[in-house]
């Protein structure tokens, strides 16, 4: 089992919550998705390590949402 936590910019609202979390929960391997709207970390576990490439399409699945990349 593996945890990241990511951060994603474009969450205003629970709707965006809810969108980000069906949509990252429904990549293979994920196993949970918790989202902070406020800080906009959005933390994934899953059952081996996931290609940030998985999450950044799943993310444009789910709207304009961006993943932040240091």
């Amino acid at each position: 089992m593996t945890e990241k936590t990511y951060t994603v910019t474009g969450m205003t609202c629970g709707h965006c919550v809810a969108s980000v979390t069906a949509e990252l929960s429904a990549i293979d391997r994920v196993t949970d998705v918790s989202v902070d709207l406020g800080t906009g970390a959005v933390r994934v576990a899953s059952a081996s390590p996931l290609a940030d490439e998985s999450v950044r399409d799943a993310l444009a699945e789910a709207g304009d949402y961006r993943l932040v990349t240091s």
